[in-house]
């Protein structure tokens, strides 16, 4: 890792601890609103981030299943609830889409040798179903007259984030494991892309919370 992904990587925590402080600053206005649960969402993302930077800094060895078994699964899971059960409002998306999730990662509890192949498998999957509650939001989004007042609109805000780092993050991890000698260069840069387009995100998070105003 070069001196400025490490500095990026770094940046990343602080910007999801700062997500963190502005979502419990922010907790009273949002508490009677489904949007407390986005900020229990920013805070635990900061705290598992946080364990996996520190926590894990004597077991690297298990760090990979920590994120691929526990974060990874959390993160995707929440963002079908936050889209298909609450802005999209329909349940059954949201137990369908969960399933296939998770029944794309069940192989890598039998075939772990072969975990990273399998990984990119379940992500790529996850990804997609995400891509299409982005599709529909992002319909729901022009049909709506709310388009007019976009910058109160705090679902623009996370759509544009979620499309920004899953979309654009994807190959590195869907097609990761084809890099070869000849392509390592590519991969290696990619990092730089990765924790550019995450610290994105996450400010894109942190204007929804400042900027959108919740209506449920």
């Amino acid at each position: 890792m070069t001196t400025f992904q490490a500095i990026l990587s770094s940046s990343s925590l602080y910007i999801e601890f700062l997500s963190a402080v502005i979502a419990i600053l922010k907790y009273n206005k949002i508490k009677n609103t489904y949007w407390k649960w986005f900020a229990y969402y920013l805070i635990t993302i900061f705290l598992l981030e946080l364990n996996g930077k520190y926590g894990f800094a004597n077991f690297l060895q298990y760090k990979k299943f920590y994120y691929d078994f526990f974060v990874i699964p959390f993160q995707f899971i929440f963002l079908y609830w936050l889209y298909a059960y609450q802005s999209l409002k329909n349940k059954k998306i949201f137990y369908i889409f969960s399933i296939i999730y998770l029944l794309s990662t069940i192989p890598h509890f039998y075939y772990l040798e072969k975990m990273r192949n399998l990984n990119s498998l379940s992500y790529t999957i996850g990804v997609f179903l995400l891509m299409i509650l982005i599709y529909f939001e992002f319909i729901k989004q022009i049909k709506s007259d709310n388009i007019i007042n976009f910058k109160e609109n705090r679902m623009f805000y996370i759509n544009l984030g979620v499309i920004i780092f899953y979309v654009g993050t994807l190959p590195f991890f869907a097609f990761g494991i084809y890099s070869s000698k000849s392509t390592i260069y590519i991969w290696k840069n990619y990092i730089t892309v990765f924790y550019i387009l995450l610290n994105l995100m996450y400010l894109l998070f942190i204007a929804s919370l400042l900027w959108g105003k919740p209506k449920s």
